[in-house]
């Protein structure tokens, strides 16, 4: 398996290589040379897995050998062994034809930790054999951060640090990043939004000359080994429905700001999964349904809502699905990414707009409306939602026919977004390691969103362990 740039001047690198590289060095992302194809029979058999052998099965298209199964196989292990429930992610049927994949049973309590725990121990494997440090860089719009830290802190030989935006996290995610009192992580807490923080780490990623002298490596779902971890659990979703029920395919509605989870899904589906529609659930920040509504990729005003991990603007992983979309010419990709950072849009023709809605449905799910599926699954059905898996749940409700099954990707628990929840008028009952995080000190430092200064932070982190 090799891995080339969506851009098309990084080619067929292996995986390990594709993982230190994280950003494409030509500023795109790195994608499979070719998407491996799952026959029927093999998927059958892989139905019968655990959640780790699934995991291993599929890897092993990706890592082809570079590996050793017998430490792919421990990696794997070892990263979801810190999960709160035997499965890693159980499917929970709510009614007929609509099912919840619980995605927040690790460390965090956010779907992140299924990716992150691996990448993390993925990263202290290649620190180990090849003895060069790595310093990880990465932002957040609240759960990548926590979870980031946590798959990497106190493994030697890596140092991290996370750019959040300032009082635009909830409470428990600004606790669960800053309350690590480690001097390997730093927390800077930019004077913006999670789109400057993300504009700033692509620069300094682009930056070719700067990240090879600090040895950065990318936690964000710019690394190709964020979207395969997650093209895990779709596959063991569907395979959970369908040892309940007999169906030729699954729908599922993804919570989705960043269009790496909801890529993860498409992937799978290239792979063979039999999936059906895949729906993008976003807030009022609804870049993506204006997509895939209209064939019109623009930014818009950036609104905070009680859902602020998806308060994003611009999807990073956008450009993995317009390399698909434009039948894999990075020319013709490279041309509209110029184009979207000259004019700040992208349009897309009739007929591509036909082949996106054939991928996808959309719905922006407003403040009120996120509000209202809150209260009126906790009534109806005695299930807690967090405000994105309630997005997710609203967008479920609009796009899916209820004669098809569709599986809701429940992304964070409900302790994580007390805020929302009590707007419902529900008390909830937080979980011990959450409530424990209100009563330690907080470790963060606040700066402008500016390039030269993170820079600088960089530089003082950094620097004593570079060679």
């Amino acid at each position: 398996m090799k891995f080339v740039s969506t851009r098309g001047n990084v080619n067929k690198i292996g995986f390990i290589d594709t993982v230190l590289m994280g950003l494409a060095n030509d500023g795109g992302l790195l994608v499979p040379e070719k998407i491996p194809q799952i026959p029927a029979e093999k998927l059958e058999a892989m139905s019968k897995l655990t959640y780790q052998e699934l995991a291993y099965e599929i890897f092993s298209y990706y890592v082809d050998g570079e590996i050793p199964a017998d430490e792919l196989k421990a990696l794997i292990e070892k990263s979801y062994a810190t999960f709160r429930h035997p499965e890693v992610t159980p499917v929970q049927k709510i009614k007929d034809n609509m099912y919840v994949l619980e995605l927040f049973h690790g460390p965090t309590f956010a779907f992140k930790d299924i990716a992150l725990q691996f990448l993390g121990n993925l990263y202290s494997y290649v620190s180990n054999k090849t003895g060069e440090s790595i310093h990880i860089l990465g932002a957040t719009s609240g759960d990548t951060g926590a979870s980031a830290i946590e798959g990497v802190r106190g493994k030697e030989g890596i140092r991290i640090c996370i750019l959040h935006p300032h009082g635009k996290v909830s409470k428990v995610q600004e606790l669960q990043m800053t309350t690590v009192d480690d001097e390997s992580v730093l927390n800077l807490a930019i004077e913006g939004t999670f789109d400057d923080g993300q504009r700033i780490i692509k620069e300094l990623f682009a930056d070719v000359d700067f990240k090879n002298k600090y040895h950065l490596r990318a936690i964000n779902s710019i690394n190709f080994v964020r979207i395969l971890a997650q093209t895990v659990y779709y596959f063991y979703a569907y395979f959970q429905v369908k040892k309940e029920k007999e169906v030729n395919h699954v729908n599922f509605s993804v919570p989705t700001g960043n269009f790496g989870d909801i890529f993860a899904g498409y992937l799978a589906k290239r792979m063979g999964l039999p999936v059906g529609k895949l729906i993008v659930a976003t807030n009022e920040n609804n870049i993506l349904e204006g997509f895939i509504q209209d064939g019109v990729y623009k930014p818009g005003e950036f609104r905070s809502t009680y859902s602020p991990s998806m308060d994003i603007q611009v999807a990073s992983n956008f450009e993995r699905y317009l390399y698909y979309l434009l039948d894999e010419n990075p020319a013709e990709v490279s041309d509209l990414m110029d184009q979207f950072k000259a004019e700040g849009r992208i349009v897309v023709d009739k007929e591509l707009l036909k082949v996106v809605q054939s991928d996808f449905a959309a719905h922006g799910v407003e403040g009120e409306e996120c509000l209202q599926t809150i209260s009126k699954y906790y009534g109806e059905a005695s299930y807690l939602l967090d405000p994105h898996t309630a997005c997710g749940v609203a967008a479920y409700e609009i796009c899916n026919d209820l004669s098809e099954v569709c599986v809701t990707l429940a992304t964070a628990h409900p302790a994580k977004f007390n805020e929302s929840i009590e707007r419902c008028n529900i008390n909830q009952t937080f979980p011990e390691e959450i409530n424990q995080l209100f009563d330690k000190p907080q470790h963060l430092e606040v700066v402008e969103a500016d390039k030269e200064e993170i820079a600088r932070r960089l530089e003082r982190l950094f620097s004593y362990s570079v060679q």
